[in-house]
């Protein structure tokens, strides 16, 4: 491709409110360009890495037998409302009504849809077990849209649905996913971790996550490099270090205007993981205290699997609630709901009293309070493993991708069920399979780049060679790099052919923007000795070769054979 023939509308500086090093590069590479926050418009050159991932996603997903289907963007109300979560998911559904005042909606997910597809198609267990899957755009009303492609409204997704007789055969199938999923990022050259996840708001049986380690990600994962332990914080289990626990007797301390652990501790002199950190929250029954270590941190999701949908208590309600006021609240005497983190077995700990400026020092989880016991906190760097003891390490990370046992959660409801052996009604057992080639292209540019720009990987950049002639007036050097491009793209290989009359240096700095693999420049030395120089552009590595050598040379370094 001529690049004087192209859109590639490259910029020099950083867009004012990017924050990520991957929407900072798409921006001024000029992969995309954002039409409204988080909609973007994918430009020849970022259409074309994303053509690259989806054509390697659809070999990984025929190779294991997944049939390619497209299903629409937009869905009658009715099916949402059949599975049921049409009331419980929130705002981030963008929803409508056509002209006859039919509620739709444009679909997050397709799980409805295939459940829908199948109560209508698959009759009998001779018809299992079937992978579906389409890439598709996805529709989400997202709060917050940030970070170019990764937290997008409007995205392309593959995602793909297993149908099976059985839990065994779910069993199978996730497997095959899983290794399949492993498959695409190693090909397309991202690093990654697979790591045990919350189903969600997608329910089912149990979850895994593909994350790729980046400071750009949103999420955080657990990870143990002794034995291989990895999990999202939402799920991770460890065990966090215990201090050292003085022998207090219970007694009241004033505490005057030391409301937060750090005031609290600051004014008695001790650490943080001598307190106890409380939180009052309204759920669907009432009121409940939620306690975790003062040095710790409640994760909202693990408090939800315990006590279901929850909101913080305002100021009131806690005063209502416990007799005090925030930042004085402790479990001693309540009658309310109390569930404490399992860190809480033991010790002996200050507390707030439930008085103002007042707190209780040595107060004794089972002697002093009554409560639950679960796991609420996030793991923290240093916690140990608990499957090993060894430490653990907690990464920023990417979620690429994502796989789910949904098992019946949807086939029941949409009435999605097939005749056994002995034809008998059984539901049909679902898998859910998602992966993001948007978000896959952006762990790429996060994983690999400098200081001036972009390192693709050989598999999904938009072009394989940049080729540049570094003075496009020189008649004898553009007429070597035009006889240079024919050889190249008749070898098969992907060239992006820069043959603007502009000065060797812009096009030099536009090169190393791009971050193809391989860069031929066509200049002075090409006239006065013969050769062309070859750059690596990953390794910065630089070779000289004559015109008539290059092609197979570049070949090779792009692990073709010559």
């Amino acid at each position: 491709m001529r690049w004087s023939r192209s859109l590639i509308p490259t910029l020099k500086e950083d867009p004012a409110d990017a924050e990520a090093v991957s929407h900072k590069l798409m921006i001024r590479a000029g992969l995309v360009r954002q039409l409204a926050a988080g909609i973007y418009v994918y430009l020849p050159l970022g259409q074309r890495v994303m053509d690259k991932i989806a054509a390697i996603i659809r070999e990984e997903m025929n190779r294991i037998g997944g049939q390619e289907i497209t299903m629409p963007v937009i869905h009658p109300a009715e099916i949402w409302q059949q599975s049921g979560r049409w009331s419980t998911i929130g705002g981030e559904m963008f929803r409508l009504k056509d002209r006859n005042q039919r509620d739709m909606c444009l679909g997050m997910t397709h799980e409805e849809v295939i459940a829908w597809l199948a109560a209508r198609e698959i009759r009998s267990y001779r018809d299992l077990p079937q992978i579906w899957y389409q890439i598709q755009t996805k529709e989400r009303d997202e709060a917050r849209p940030k970070s170019g492609v990764l937290r997008t409204r409007e995205f392309v997704m593959k995602d793909s649905y297993t149908l099976d007789r059985d839990a065994a055969g779910l069993d199978s199938q996730y497997e095959a996913h899983r290794q399949a999923y492993c498959r695409i990022y190693d090909r397309c050259g991202v690093r990654y971790f697979v790591v045990e996840s919350d189903p969600g708001m997608m329910g089912g049986a149990g979850s895994h996550e593909f994350m790729a380690p980046s400071q750009a990600g949103e999420d955080r994962v657990a990870i143990c490099a002794r034995c291989g332990y990895a999990a999202n914080v939402e799920l991770a289990v460890s065990r966090a270090p215990a201090p050292t626990f003085p022998a207090w007797a219970l007694e009241e301390v004033a505490t005057p205007d030391a409301k937060t652990i750090a005031e609290v501790c600051a004014f008695l002199g001790i650490e943080p993981a001598l307190t106890i950190k409380a939180l009052v929250v309204m759920t669907d029954s009432g009121p409940a205290l939620a306690l975790v270590r003062g040095d710790h941190q409640l994760h909202e999701r693990k408090l939800q699997r315990v006590v279901g949908a929850f909101r913080p208590a305002r100021r009131e309600e806690i005063v209502e609630a416990t007799g005090g006021e925030a930042g004085f609240v402790g479990p001693v005497g309540l009658a309310l709901r109390t569930i404490a983190d399992e860190t809480l077995r033991t010790g002996c700990y200050v507390t707030g009293a439930n008085k103002p400026d007042t707190h209780l020092r040595g107060v004794v989880p089972g002697t002093h309070f009554r409560a639950e016991f679960a796991d609420l906190r996030e793991a923290a760097p240093g916690d140990a493993c608990a499957m090993c003891g060894a430490a653990l390490a907690v990464e920023p990370a990417i979620e690429v991708g994502n796989i789910f046992k949904l098992g019946t959660k949807y086939s029941v409801p949409l009435g999605a069920l097939y005749l056994d052996e002995q034809g008998q009604e059984r539901p049909i057992i679902m898998g859910s399979y998602g992966i993001g080639p948007a978000r896959i292209a952006a762990a790429a540019i996060e994983q690999n780049h400098d200081k001036d720009g972009m390192i693709w990987p050989e598999t999904i950049a938009p072009f394989q060679v940049h080729l540049l002639v570094v003075n496009a007036r020189d008649t004898k050097m553009t007429e070597m790099a035009e006889e240079l491009y024919a050889a190249l793209t008749t070898a098969g290989l992907e060239v992006l052919y820069d043959d603007r009359d502009e000065r060797g240096g812009v096009k030099f700095k536009d090169a190393d923007l791009l971050g193809l693999p391989v860069r031929v420049t066509v200049g002075s030395r090409a006239l006065k000795e013969g050769v062309v120089e070859i750059r690596r552009r990953r390794t910065g590595e630089v070779a000289t070769a004559a015109p008539a050598d290059s092609v197979a040379q570049i070949r090779t370094l792009l692990g073709r054979s010559a």
